[in-house]
């Protein structure tokens, strides 16, 4: 067992800058989905209509993650963090004043626009600080914002709707964007590009092909659940359409030797390539069931929105727990056992839910939460960290957006084809038991869904001084950092 490298004490005041910032987006992006309801009557506009609140941030996510690289290289890491951090600070303020449903969504996207920059910024950042070193602990503390977001934002959502009305899910973001901002001004080096230094030229058509190509695909999985499933045009079409223009993408990048907008040459990587299959997977895992979660505790038990959140609290807890035992051990042993372990945990722990029914006992449910939890949170760590194994420094943004890329849409598939299972299972029923019975499919479908990644996770890296062994020569000298490996395909 390899001895773990210590996380750089200078890496501390970054990461700690760049979590109050990003602690805003995390939570925004699900903090919200608990306001539907209070959206509409508030806002006297039918469901339909508010339901986009959720999707057109998520929408104008996918929209900016791809240009995260390159204007990193073009304005410098502090610059882009702190305009970043502004622009979402400026839509939160907008968003609490808006007077009606069509400027709430607009004034969201501005949201969305800015948190898509930030997070795949935040991992940039930091792993750059840490020059290679106890990469499983500065991805601990990395995902903490990330795990946390979904777990806990319904729980921030219900209580703040219990005390007071929906314009304070916005203006509670005005702390940490202010505070954020102070801080990454004080904590975060300025690099800035020197003035003479060659600027990035943006790939335009690459821009034109992947963005709207994942919007495109985001955007048909979020109405699957609004309409007959996957067959449907409103549906097909845009998934279509979508892999099209990211197939098209694709094609035009592997091509370009230098200046594409998302490098997918990083794919040849065995730890780029296995780490993004398994963060679409994690993502599937972790996104999919919160749909279920809390319908379950609110259409079968009877809990409001309060309520549920509540019930989910355990479920955070662990995934807290997590953070430095999974980032400590991946140093130790590598992130291939940590994974194989983590997925496998999340996959049984998932299991007692397939089995609910109206009168299943709490403490049950409450533990299966906890250890699911601890689960998520190793699993998220372990590929998060092994992306990055071997890289150089230029490199590590593309990483980060191609693995920020494949969690999101993950959750949307998770979230999409859960959607489409529920619908199926609890179509027609009225009483509680037929809607447990319509769960507990939708459960065996998450527990399968999340299986599948448990053999992905023998493709990681192994164990750290194994993997250092077979590492080529040095690349460049910002390449030649301790605890960075190279694995090929």
């Amino acid at each position: 067992m390899s001895t773990p490298q210590r996380t750089d004490p200078a890496v501390w005041r970054p990461a700690i800058t760049l979590i109050v910032g990003a602690m805003a987006v995390v939570f925004d992006t699900t903090i919200v989905s608990v306001a539907l309801d209070d959206l509409a009557k508030d806002l006297h506009a039918p469901f339909a209509t508010v339901q986009w609140v959720g999707t057109a941030y998520l929408l104008a996510v996918f929209v900016t993650i791809p240009l995260a690289g390159w204007a990193q290289s073009r304005f410098g890491g502090r610059r882009l963090w702190t305009a970043a951090l502004g622009a979402f600070l400026l839509g939160s303020v907008l968003s609490a004043l808006a007077w009606n449903a069509p400027a709430l969504i607009a004034f969201r996207v501005v949201q969305g626009l800015a948190g898509g920059i930030m997070m795949p910024l935040m991992a940039t950042l930091l792993m750059q600080a840490a020059r290679g070193r106890g990469i499983g602990k500065v991805m601990a503390i990395i995902t903490v914002p990330t795990a946390l977001g979904p777990i806990l934002g319904p729980v921030l959502g219900g209580l703040i709707l219990h005390l007071a009305d929906w314009r304070w899910l916005f203006l509670v973001n005005i702390p940490f964007c202010v505070v954020g901002c102070l801080l990454a001004r004080r904590n975060l080096p300025d690099d800035r590009p020197a003035p003479d230094q060659p600027r990035a030229p943006l790939d335009t058509l690459g821009l034109l092909l992947l963005c709207p190509g994942s919007v495109a695909l985001v955007y048909g999985l979020s109405q699957v659940q609004g309409r007959s499933g996957f067959g449907s045009p409103g549906v097909l079409l845009p998934l279509v359409g979508g892999l099209a223009l990211i197939g098209g993408f694709t094609a035009r990048s592997l091509r370009r030797r230098t200046g594409a907008l998302v490098d997918l040459r990083l794919f040849r990587h065995r730890s780029v390539a296995s780490a993004a299959a398994l963060l679409f997977l994690g993502g599937l895992a972790l996104y999919g069931p919160m749909l279920l979660l809390p319908l379950y505790f609110q259409q079968v038990r009877g809990e409001d929105a309060l309520g549920a959140g509540l019930l989910l609290i355990p479920q955070g807890v662990g995934a807290l727990l997590a953070r430095g035992l999974a980032g400590r051990w991946t140093d130790r042993v590598g992130a291939r056992a940590v994974a194989v372990t983590a997925f496998a945990l999340v996959a049984v722990s998932t299991v007692p839910f397939a089995f609910v029914t109206a009168g299943t006992g709490e403490p049950l449910l409450t533990a299966a939460l906890f250890v699911r939890g601890l689960a998520l949170g190793a699993a998220m760590i372990a590929p998060s960290g092994a992306a990055y194994l071997g890289l150089a420094h230029e490199e590590i943004p593309d990483a980060s957006m191609i693995t920020r890329i494949a969690q999101q849409i993950g959750g949307s598939v998770g979230i999409a084809v859960l959607a489409v299972v529920l619908q199926h299972g609890t179509g027609g029923a009225h009483t509680a038991g037929a809607l447990a019975d319509g769960f507990d499919r939708a459960f065996w479908w998450s527990v399968a869904l999340t299986a599948v990644a448990v053999p992905l996770c023998l493709l990681l890296p192994g164990r750290p001084d194994r993997a250092a062994a077979t590492t080529p020569g040095p690349r460049t000298p910002a390449a030649q950092t301790p605890g960075q490996q190279e694995t090929r395909c």
